[in-house]
């Protein structure tokens, strides 16, 4: 605060407080009474729709709020761009815009780079809303989005059309955690002049650098890792650069996806306590899952960290960790029904979509849809949460019993 707006300020104070009128109308007055000199550890969280302006000349409306100033509630408060700019400090990109969740990221993506007679390409090992989304909203607006092999590498190039938008990625891939090759995807897409999108969930934005690979936008799913505690809904999309920063920023502004600054100000607690939870996550979930490759009931680890998931090399190569979910396939010999009674009999694992909470959580995919794959109704994903990883291991254990009932 400069000395002009303090004197300011205090003057108004004087005015409200001196000036004669009605009790109900001081009552409305924003102006605050009380000392504004307080400073805390944690982030104010601040409500608003209405920003007030100290004169006519000073009114905006604008969704630049981290570069022109704030104007409207909708584009952001200081709670929402605290924890905008925290993000954008640990993936390292230009600028990070708060969304509703991670679909709602994913969406924005699309829209601000895709148009009626655009070509898209997805892996086909991506989560299930974002096919969806190309699948129904972008078809009926002139998009074609087209499926690819995730282990497709440097082969992509053989993918990118005239009319290519954007590439999308996500490594490791939902259910099934393939690992992509980012960096030959990149190469590929940058001689063509095409966008490189990821999903960056899995990794919470530390565990794998996507700007430093060339990456365009980076998404997560704050829901997960940095909410931590699955009680919140937001999402974020982070750019590279001044294009991307205006393309994403325009249409962000159009659709008016608003967040919540409470949900923000959980989000920013979350960031103090997300690297200890990762490496507590890291060391519970290889815990479970050597036991688990160690059972003669299941067939296949998919787990970044085990030679059986494809892409373990390039995991190896690119990334500076794991997190807590993956997938086991139980054997062929065991019928779908039997791993449905053991999904049930679990007791501390609880049965849940999401994932990177405290709590442990279990899913089995029975539908899921690979080329070439049937799983057969035995894919179970795991979610390793908080709890002691040797009561989660006898938990799996009582319940591996009724495989064989």
């Amino acid at each position: 605060m400069t000395l002009i707006d303090h004197i300011i300020s205090v003057l108004t104070v004087k005015y409200y407080k001196d000036i004669k009128m009605d009790w109900r109308t001081k009552l409305l007055s924003p102006q605050s009474l009380a000392r504004t000199d307080f400073r805390s550890l944690a982030t104010p969280v601040y409500r608003g729709s209405t920003v007030v302006f100290d004169s006519q000349e000073t009114v905006k409306d604008h969704w630049e709020h981290a570069k022109a100033g704030y104007s409207y509630g909708l584009y952001g408060t200081p709670t929402t761009l605290e924890l905008s700019a925290r993000i954008s400090e640990i993936e390292g990109s230009k600028h990070t815009f708060i969304v509703p969740g991670g679909q709602a990221a994913i969406a924005l993506v699309y829209l601000s780079y895709c148009k009626s007679g655009s070509h898209a390409l997805v892996p086909y090992s991506a989560y299930g809303p974002n096919k969806e989304i190309g699948e129904d909203l972008l078809a009926g607006l002139g998009v074609e989005v087209e499926q690819y092999d995730p282990m497709i590498g440097s082969g992509i190039e053989n993918l990118i059309k005239e009319n290519t938008a954007l590439i999308w990625c996500e490594s490791p891939g939902s259910v099934t955690m393939e690992i992509q090759d980012i960096p030959e995807i990149v190469a590929q897409a940058n001689k063509k002049g095409v966008p490189v999108a990821i999903d960056n969930t899995y990794s919470a934005g530390v565990l794998f650098d996507a700007f430093s690979f060339g990456v365009d936008i980076s998404i997560q799913a704050l829901t997960k890792y940095v909410g931590g505690h699955s009680d919140l809904m937001l999402g974020s999309v982070s750019v590279a650069n001044q294009i991307g920063y205006e393309m994403v920023g325009k249409v962000f502004k159009q659709l008016g996806l608003a967040v919540s600054p409470d949900d923000c100000s959980l989000a920013l607690r979350g960031l103090q306590t997300l690297g200890v939870r990762l490496n507590h996550l890291e060391k519970s979930t290889l815990t479970v899952a050597r036991w688990l490759e160690k059972s003669n009931l299941v067939e296949l680890l998919f787990h970044p960290a085990f030679s059986s998931c494809p892409g373990h090399t390039i995991w190896r190569r690119d990334f500076t960790g794991s997190a807590s979910v993956f997938s086991f396939l139980i054997n062929g010999e065991i019928l779908p029904e039997k791993v449905i009674n053991f999904l049930n009999a679990l007791k501390i694992f609880k049965i849940g979509l999401s994932w990177g909470g405290v709590t442990s959580l279990a899913i089995i995919y029975p539908a899921i849809e690979r080329p070439n794959k049937d799983f057969g109704g035995r894919l179970v994903r795991l979610n390793i949460g908080l709890e002691h990883p040797e009561d989660l291991i006898a938990d799996l254990s009582q319940a591996f019993k009724f495989l064989q009932k």
